[in-house]
C-alpha cells in the first residue's frame, strides 16, 4: 500500500506540475452539448454533470496529476447526483488521476467514522485518494481520518487558512495565533510519525493562494505537509503567489483551479469545449511549471 503523499509526489514529478483541476459542474454553466433546462429532472441534470466531468477527465488526464470533485454540486442533484459522483471518481482513478474529494467533513464519534468510510475506504461508495476536512469540532473529529489514512493509505487536507475574506474572523492569521495555528500544529504532529520517503505525511492544510504573506509561516510550522492551495486564477492569485507555499525543492503545494479551467468568461458552445478545456489546463500546468 503506497501512502497518498508518495503517490502524489510521484504523480507531480511525472506530470511536471502540481496542478489540480476542480470538478465543479455548475449546471447553468455547462457547455451547450450538456445544457439542461430548469424544468429538467434531477436525473437528467445529474447525467449532464457526469458526462461533462467525464469529458473533462478525458481532456486533462495526461496534463495534470489530480482532480478535486466538489461534492456539493453532486449532492444538490439528489440520489442521481451522488451516483454521478461515484462514477466520476472511478473514471478519474481509472485514468490515473489522484482524486481529492472536496467534502469538508467534520463531526465526532460514529458519524466521523462513517464519513471516513464513505469518502476514503476503497471498498466504500467513493474510495477517493484524499478528502478535505473541517476541524471545528476539535481533534476528536479528525481521529477517524487518522485511522483511515493508516488503514487505506489515504490523505486528508484540513482547513487551516482559507481564501475567503471573512475567514480571518474565526481562523485568525499567524500574527494573532488561535485556531489556525492549533490545527497546523496538529497536522505537523500527525505527520511527524508518518513520513514517507519523500518527506511528506498524509495530512496537509488547506491554505488559500490569496494569502502569500502567510505562506512562509505555515511552511515553517508544517514542513512535511502537502498543502492544498485554492485561489489560483479566478480568485485572483498567480503562480508566483503560490511559490512560497512550496518547499525549497518546489514540491509541497497542490494548486487548484476550477472555474479558470472549466468555464471561460465568454462561455463555451459547440463541440470544441473539450479542446478548450485541455488548452486551459495545459496553460495552467505550464504556468505552475515555469513559476513555482
Amino acid at each position: 500500500m503506497i501512502p497518498f503523499s508518495e503517490r502524489l509526489t510521484e504523480a507531480v514529478r511525472r506530470k511536471g506540475a502540481p496542478a489540480c483541476v476542480g470538478l465543479d459542474p455548475h449546471i447553468d454553466r455547462l457547455p451547450s452539448p450538456f445544457a439542461v433546462s430548469s424544468a429538467s429532472s434531477r436525473g437528467d441534470a445529474a447525467n449532464a454533470a457526469k458526462e461533462f466531468c467525464l469529458g473533462v477527465i478525458d481532456a486533462v488526464a495526461d496534463v495534470v496529476p489530480s482532480v478535486k470533485p466538489q461534492v456539493a454540486f453532486f449532492e444538490a442533484l439528489g440520489a442521481p447526483g451522488v451516483e454521478a459522483l461515484e462514477a466520476v471518481v472511478a473514471a478519474a482513478q481509472d485514468a490515473g488521476l489522484l482524486v481529492v474529494l472536496d467534502a469538508k467533513r467534520g463531526d465526532i464519534g460514529s458519524t466521523a467514522r462513517a464519513y471516513a468510510r464513505a469518502s476514503l475506504d476503497p471498498e466504500g461508495p467513493v474510495g477517493a485518494d484524499a478528502v478535505t476536512l473541517s476541524p471545528y469540532l476539535g481533534p476528536e473529529s479528525l481521529t477517524p481520518f487518522v485511522e483511515a489514512t493508516d488503514s487505506f493509505g489515504a490523505g486528508a487536507f484540513v482547513l487551516v487558512r482559507t481564501s475567503n475574506p471573512g475567514a480571518v474572523a474565526w481562523q485568525k492569521g499567524p500574527a494573532e495565533g488561535g485556531p489556525a495555528d492549533a490545527v497546523a500544529a496538529w497536522i505537523a504532529e500527525q505527520n511527524a510519525s508518518r513520513l514517507g520517503g519523500s518527506g511528506f505525511g498524509p495530512f496537509g492544510p488547506v491554505i488559500g493562494a490569496t494569502l502569500p504573506n502567510e505562506a512562509a509561516h505555515w511552511r515553517r510550522v508544517m514542513p512535511n505537509a502537502w498543502f492544498l492551495v485554492p485561489g489560483y486564477g479566478a480568485q485572483g492569485a498567480s503562480a508566483v503567489d503560490c511559490r512560497p507555499m512550496c518547499r525549497n525543492d518546489g514540491l509541497g503545494a497542490l494548486i487548484v483551479s476550477a472555474r479558470g479551467v472549466l468555464f471561460p468568461s465568454s462561455g463555451q458552445d459547440g463541440e470544441s469545449w473539450k479542446d478548450e478545456i485541455r488548452a486551459r489546463a495545459t496553460h495552467f500546468a505550464g504556468d505552475l511549471q515555469e513559476n513555482l
